[in-house]
């Protein structure tokens, strides 16, 4: 039985999880948590300052030249999904589809009654397709960083005209984004950040917020999606409905450490580290192999490893669960016989390291 095998303790990585999201959480984001605040009124400055000490987190974090904003709300990326729908796209969108979360927030707006039929640009998992600019195409989604398959891409504007939105939920933090590149760059507390799921942030251009005031005034939208009412609440450091305290202090906490030890460039480069460690010991391996044929298009925050068919990648990540290493199992739905790996910037590269240490030792013992 894979789970029996005993991996020696110097082996082990000091810390073993590796999950995609929810990821790592620091004991110093625990802590946070330990604040007078707790279980008390959202609406009152003790509260609305920690609402602001991440959205000033995060205007420093990303280096926001004047102009853009951080508006913030509850539900997390799915959410902001049916919000964008409403507040985002004025008629026709274009989407990149190259894994399941970016399929996902296609296929509810084709089924919006108001938005003429989106073009879906797909690709085969592992692959990524490029975006084709067109008069008709009010908006362009897409994912940069597709958490299903381990694939991501360099956020880069197809055209002038239309908007810019894309899916963070995985990549804020820990790859690099050129803001002049995105109108709208949206993402959940939960993997780089290392807080609780179900709040959604999004880092918005002059020209989203002029999207959203306009269509926020002429078409009806659940108060709930409404992202005119989502900023208004924002700038006041407030969401419209009562949020998870916990997790706007576990988030204030990650981003004061992450500023503090050079931000963004610091955060990549803690990424890239372990994206090589992991690739690296891939390409050597004579049992795995990285699911990303193409190196440009590998993600530095999640990893995807096939492994050879007389290896059972199953057995491989029963076995590291019964000694600690946990959540490296694959997407899924994706039904690949490998392993996912989250390379998040609180995710100590050396650990990754040992992680690989791991897996090795396993597959000798299989």
């Amino acid at each position: 039985m894979s789970d029996s095998i005993k991996i020696p303790a110097e082996l082990l990585p000091t810390d073993g999880r590796f999950g995609a999201g929810p990821s790592k959480v620091r004991k110093e984001q625990i802590s946070a948590i330990n604040n007078s605040i707790m279980g008390t009124s959202h609406r009152q400055a003790a509260v609305k300052s920690q609402v602001g000490r991440v959205r000033d987190g995060l205007s420093q974090f990303f280096k926001l030249p004047d102009g853009y904003e951080v508006i913030l709300g509850n539900g997390g990326s799915t959410a902001f999904w049916d919000a964008a729908t409403f507040n985002l796209i004025d008629n026709k969108a274009q989407f990149l589809s190259f894994g399941e979360f970016g399929a996902k927030f296609a296929s509810g707006t084709k089924a919006a009654p108001h938005l003429a039929d989106p073009e879906i640009l797909s690709s085969n998992p592992g692959d990524a397709p490029n975006f084709q600019p067109d008069d008709s195409i009010d908006t362009y989604c897409t994912p940069h960083n597709e958490t299903s398959t381990g694939v991501a891409i360099e956020i880069k504007r197809p055209t002038d005209s239309g908007l810019m939105v894309v899916d963070a939920t995985s990549a804020a933090g820990g790859l690099n984004v050129d803001v002049s590149q995105f109108d709208v760059y949206y993402f959940a507390p939960q993997k780089s950040f290392g807080a609780d799921g179900g709040l959604w942030l999004a880092i918005v251009s002059p020209k989203a917020v002029e999207r959203i005031e306009r269509l926020a005034k002429d078409r009806w939208t659940p108060a709930f999606l409404d992202l005119g009412i989502a900023l208004e609440n924002s700038r006041a450091n407030q969401t419209y409905n009562t949020p998870a305290v916990a997790t706007i202090l576990m988030m204030a906490e990650q981003l004061d450490w992450f500023n503090s030890q050079g931000g963004l460039d610091w955060c990549v480069s803690r990424t890239t580290d372990s994206a090589n460690r992991i690739y690296g010991w891939a390409d050597q391996s004579n049992v795995a192999t990285p699911f990303v044929s193409k190196p440009n298009l590998r993600s530095n925050v999640i990893a995807t490893i096939d492994f050879d068919e007389k290896i059972d990648a199953t057995e491989i990540t029963k076995a590291l669960r019964a000694n600690g290493i946990l959540d490296v199992e694959p997407y899924r739905k994706l039904g690949r016989n490998q392993i996912r790996v989250a390379m998040f910037p609180a995710i100590e590269p050396t650990d990754v390291s040992k992680l690989t240490q791991c897996v090795d030792y396993v597959i000798e013992r299989l």
